[in-house]
């Protein structure tokens, strides 16, 4: 900390040091300026914003697809994916085609979806209610966010095992 000091001595001094002098808060009054390597500022600044791009998570959308007169053991198999993909923590796309003849009956599809939504609904949260884009009926499901369990340790309680007599004691008698 030097305080207020007149521009050319801040130059100056910093060009003594072989440093730069880096105006950090020009609206204020007097500017604020600090001296230092700005080419390494700049490096360092950079390397961080490559590092929080590297540990940012990309969401993925996994796509589940079926038609109208779907069987049961075939959407059983579908929900044991999707169960799959949202503890993998991907989102999932329900995608449901109607096909010829199926198109008269479209409210058939909504209770397809509706019983896929009602069955998933302790492993995910629907996003996007179930939409009809032409052919096509589809719903958003995004995995349930974990709720964090009390006591912040992580780790699971272990009964407590009884421990022989200490050194010194006497053994208890068996009651």
């Amino acid at each position: 900390m030097l305080g207020v000091l007149p521009t050319r001595e801040a130059q100056r001094m910093a060009q003594q040091q072989g440093l730069d002098l880096v105006e950090v808060s020009p609206n204020a009054e007097p500017p604020v300026c600090k001296i230092m390597d700005f080419g390494k500022f700049r490096y360092d600044e950079g390397m961080k914003r490559k590092q929080a791009r590297k540990s940012q998570q990309r969401q993925v959308i996994k796509e589940i697809k079926f038609h109208a007169n779907v069987d049961t053991h075939d959407l059983a198999t579908k929900m044991r994916k999707t169960r799959e993909f949202l503890a993998a923590g991907n989102k999932v796309k329900i995608t449901l085609a109607y096909r010829g003849r199926e198109n008269a009956h479209k409210e058939l599809g909504f209770e397809i979806m509706r019983r896929v939504i009602d069955e998933l609904e302790p492993e995910a949260v629907c996003e996007q209610p179930p939409k009809l884009m032409g052919r096509l009926l589809s719903c958003l499901l995004a995995p349930r966010p974990q709720k964090p369990t009390k006591g912040g340790g992580g780790k699971q309680s272990q009964p407590k095992r009884e421990r022989g007599p200490q050194p010194g004691q006497e053994p208890q008698p068996a009651t």
